[in-house]
């Protein structure tokens, strides 16, 4: 007898993955996986972009439409990214007046040099602080024909740094006592104006004063009095001259003027005039009061001048002419 096996009912089997579904499984976790890389990176790249004491900038060099700005932009201008961002004027109002021509052509050689490194100008804070940047620019190297030229920058602030410079030029040009120009930083300057006289046919006025019988103040009232009768005079000078003249002590009692432009007439004027300001100037010492006096000697350019020695010579000769007259007025040489 034959037996036959049990029908026994039909079991599904598993089927294996199909190769299509798997690889899109793959390249969704993959997907998912340098989204997740990118967003990190654009995290580290925002934190860094905050952190960077410059601002980073790029614009559109034909519309100067600006692109990007970076964060540091609202911390150093303190002006409103988003007003830049939707007019490039904003930049323009920012900057110094003074400093204008200089950013917009200096920022235009660009397009000649490729890059223009270290512009240093002011601008003018929303609250009205003036700050210092060093601003540095390239045409971004990835240029496509027919597509916009995008230039780039940083801008850093620099107003500590620039600060301290012109604090140290101005300790090293200035005398200390008078804050007027030194001797060395006048000369310089005096040699400069006597070119220029030379180069392009002007007149030009030197004037040396020595303050009258100085060491005897000195003796009756004291060093510190005496000090004091060096700043007055010094203030008298910077009142009485014209922009764009020369003052500086250029010895212990003694003063030097320069006078670009200025006729002979017109730099005796000044003169007497100077020596009556300072003749008004009333010091008092416990309860005495005193006036100085000064002795100047006036030498404008002539033809044969050479050089500004010859001047001081003539001015140094008519001073003590001065002196050796009575003192108390102004000789020319």
């Amino acid at each position: 007898m034959v037996h036959e096996k049990p029908c026994l009912p039909d079991v599904p089997t598993a089927e294996p993955p199909r190769p299509a579904a798997a690889a899109t499984l793959l390249a969704l976790m993959h997907a998912q996986g340098e989204v997740e890389r990118l967003s990190e990176r654009e995290q580290l790249l925002s934190s860094l972009l905050v952190s960077v004491n410059a601002v980073l900038w790029a614009i559109d060099w034909e519309t100067r439409r600006v692109l990007y700005v970076s964060p540091a932009y609202e911390r150093i201008f303190g002006r409103s990214a988003g007003l830049l961002l939707a007019d490039h004027r904003e930049w323009r109002n920012s900057v110094h007046p003074e400093d204008l021509d200089y950013a917009e052509h200096s920022l235009a050689r660009v397009l000649e040099q490729g890059a223009v490194e270290d512009r240093e100008y002011r601008i003018i804070t929303a609250d009205g602080q003036i700050r210092w940047l060093c601003d540095k620019c390239y045409i971004n190297q990835q240029v496509v024909p027919g597509e916009p030229l995008i230039v780039v920058g940083m801008a850093e602030d620099i107003t500590e740094k620039k600060l301290l410079e012109l604090e140290l030029h101005r300790l090293a040009t200035t005398d200390v006592l008078t804050q007027s120009s030194n001797r060395r930083h006048f000369f310089e300057c005096a040699n400069q104006a006597f070119d220029n006289a030379c180069v392009q046919g002007t007149a030009l006025a030197f004037l040396l004063l020595d303050i009258d019988d100085f060491k005897d103040i000195n003796d009756t009232y004291g060093h510190l009095e005496g000090d004091q009768v060096l700043r007055r005079i010094a203030e008298s000078g910077r009142g009485v001259l014209r922009r764009g003249d020369l003052f500086g002590r250029i010895g212990g009692e003694e003063f030097a003027a320069v006078l670009p432009g200025c006729a002979p007439e017109m730099a005796l004027q000044v003169a007497e005039r100077l020596g009556k300001e300072i003749q008004a100037l009333l010091f008092s010492y416990e309860g005495r009061e005193f006036n100085v006096t000064v002795s100047q000697g006036l030498a404008s350019l002539r033809e044969d001048d050479s050089t500004l020695d010859s001047l001081f010579a003539r001015a140094d000769a008519a001073m003590y002419e001065a002196k050796r007259l009575g003192k108390n007025r102004v000789i020319a040489g």
